[in-house]
């Protein structure tokens, strides 16, 4: 039997592996765009994007290589940490649990307060998700994360570090395939709190459409790699999707949300 989860995988083998027999199984749906590629080169860098428009079965993306190619998480590692302190207990209620400033001043200003989880994701607070890490240890951690599938579900180099510049590793589709179950509420824990974090997901308006998503950014030297990976509401229809791109330069980090719209409308996704 194909579950969408399933079907998820399939395309995404037929996308990036060509080659792979998939013995009694109709042809995915699936489309390169160079058009999507071009994006990227032309504002200076490389990167890679893919959609999933849940409807249709399809699976648009921009090539075959980078989007399949499993990297560092860094911040978009905050939906599933935030699942996980939901899920656990270590946040009960994402607007009322408060977790204090720690007092170390850090560039960022918007750290340097006191948060709950729905403000610490919605300015991508690190120190407090290296907290809730440090609160949930690392075999419930490592318990979810397997339980999620998600990525490479290496959780090594450090509790409070390893989505940051440890082990972990995930790609684009892997991306899209744990965000869909989000979406779906299908993911194997409490529809709470699912439904809980699916609320407090940064949210950005284009026109009538809606795109729910969290960014992420490796340091330097990390390879300065930015991710937005969510998903577009546009009307009925729901299209899945991740980025990856090489900041390499300071502008890049705001082009990360700009060219994510720039793919979802040329898709036809808002």
């Amino acid at each position: 039997m194909l579950t969408r989860r399933s079907t998820i995988g399939l395309l995404a083998a037929a996308a990036t592996l060509p080659t792979r027999a998939l013995a009694n199984v109709a042809p995915p749906l699936s489309e390169v765009r160079e058009s999507l590629a071009k994006r990227f080169a032309d504002i200076g860098t490389a990167g890679t994007f893919v959609g999933y428009k849940t409807d249709d079965y399809m699976i648009i993306l921009s090539d075959k290589e980078r989007s399949a190619e499993p990297r560092l998480p860094a911040s978009t590692f905050k939906t599933p940490n935030s699942l996980i302190a939901l899920e656990t207990g270590v946040v009960k209620d994402p607007d009322k649990d408060v977790f204090p400033w720690d007092g170390v001043k850090r560039d960022i200003e918007a750290w340097n307060n006191d948060h709950t989880l729905r403000s610490a994701i919605a300015v991508s607070a690190v120190p407090v998700y290296q907290e809730i890490a440090r609160r949930i240890g690392q075999e419930r951690m490592q318990k979810y994360v397997d339980l999620f599938e998600y990525g490479n579900r290496d959780i090594g180099g450090g509790i409070d570090q390893f989505w940051l510049t440890g082990n972990l590793r995930i790609d684009p589709m892997d991306q899209i395939d744990f965000v869909d179950r989000l979406r779906r509420r299908a993911l194997p824990i409490s529809k709470r709190s699912q439904d809980l974090v699916c609320d407090i997901l940064p949210v950005t308006k284009v026109g009538s459409s809606i795109i729910r998503a969290k960014s992420g950014l490796t340091g330097k030297e990390q390879g300065s790699l930015g991710w937005m990976v969510g998903w577009a509401e546009k009307d009925d229809a729901r299209t899945v999707f991740a980025l990856n791109m090489d900041c390499r330069e300071p502008r890049h980090i705001a082009d990360r949300m700009t060219l994510t719209q720039a793919c979802l409308a040329d898709i036809g996704a808002i």
